[in-house]
């Protein structure tokens, strides 16, 4: 009989990253807490005939070495990861934090200058995956430590997580292909469209989209899955928007950001905490003041901000718009080593336009 896990496996390994027979898969963990889907996923691989290679770490290693670390160690890539980030054919990412704070009190400097020399494996990877020439997905598995982010129960946290990514069904993948279907109707739609304009609390925001591919997401790069989204035009994004939950990104947060944005840049921002953070992140490279990604979240499943980021930017509901680096295979340009989802709340009096038309209202597609 199937555990939970077993399943959960399958779903990462025959559907998100679709593992064949000779493929070389890292399987990557942050703790000994992912031991029970990693050995799952690690026993699933084997069974298609690819080749899996552990990576698993432990938490607390980040903080020391961002801690410790020189300009020259922090600059410094380590050539072996280069090489799997150049060869690999599967990438499949397993959190289970143990503590979500642990990067919290990090030096702000530091941790910008890591992120801008770490900006090329990324950048490297998101153009293999928009050739197909590799295929990768990030999940979680229910940590005590992501329970008390969400104040909720372990017992409550999991039941939460697994039913955001429909592992309570007999079958999972089935009901993924249908939110893509659903979703693929909503980016073809949208694909057709110029101008994409959101308007709500504080908020009043033009995206150019012209040219842009919308792209439907249903658990083949994040897991749970849930979001129609595009990286806009670089230098065609005008206006002001409010993010009324919390913004959380490496063990740091923000409540109440405000941007204001004039053709594709941040020339101003506010916050009512976390400004200083916000600062240092927006100040990292030449591209984190440009507009990386606008997106809607679709899963109905997540209905309330838990504090990680993999879940609340697809709270149904809701947009989220990324500060920092676009997403090549959308057709975008921006490069940065920060990628930032900003999640807005849309379920009161809150409004999406496409080239004028109303499509989207109260949380809701109209179309």
């Amino acid at each position: 009989m199937k555990t939970i896990w077993d399943k959960y496996a399958e779903v990462l390994v025959d559907y998100s990253t679709n593992v064949q027979k000779g493929d070389l898969v890292q399987i990557r963990a942050t703790s000994i807490y992912a031991k029970d889907l990693v050995k799952a996923v690690y026993k699933r691989v084997i069974e298609k005939g690819a080749h899996p290679i552990l990576r698993t770490s432990f938490e607390d290693m980040s903080d020391i070495f961002i801690k410790y670390a020189s300009d020259e160690q922090l600059d410094y890539i380590d050539p072996i990861v280069k090489l799997e980030y150049e060869t690999v054919d599967k990438f499949i990412s397993i959190g289970a934090p143990m503590n979500t704070k642990n990067m919290a009190r990090a030096d702000l400097t530091k941790l910008a200058r890591r992120s801008k020399a770490s900006q090329g494996l990324s950048k490297m990877l998101m153009e293999r995956s928009a050739k197909g020439h590799a295929a990768w997905v990030v999940a979680d598995v229910p940590t005590h430590a992501l329970a008390q982010e969400a104040k909720m129960s372990i017992d409550e946290y999991s039941e939460f997580l697994f039913k955001s990514c429909y592992l309570n069904l007999d079958n999972p993948v089935e009901k993924l292909r249908e939110l893509d279907e659903k979703q693929t109707k909503w980016a073809n739609y949208l694909n057709g469209v110029k101008k994409v304009r959101i308007t709500g609390e504080k908020t009043d925001i033009t995206f150019g989209v012209e040219g842009r591919k919308w792209i439907s997401c249903s658990g083949l790069n994040n897991y749970p899955d849930g979001e129609v989204f595009t990286s806009p035009v670089e230098n065609d994004i005008n206006g002001e928007i409010y993010f009324d939950f919390p913004q959380n990104y490496r063990g740091n947060s923000a409540t109440g950001v405000h941007l204001w944005i004039e053709n594709g840049q941040i020339v101003k921002f506010d916050a009512e905490t976390g400004k200083d953070y916000l600062e240092a992140m927006f100040n990292m490279d030449e591209g984190s003041k440009g507009i990386g990604e606008i997106a809607i979240g679709t899963n109905d499943e997540i209905q309330e901000v838990t504090g990680n980021i993999l879940f609340d930017e697809k709270i149904g509901g809701s947009i989220h718009m990324a500060v920092g680096a676009s997403y090549p295979e959308t057709g975008g340009k921006n490069v940065s080593g920060l990628h930032w989802d900003m999640i807005k709340n849309m379920k009161n009096n809150s409004k999406i336009y496409a080239d004028d038309k109303l499509i989207y209202e109260n949380g809701k597609f109209l179309i």
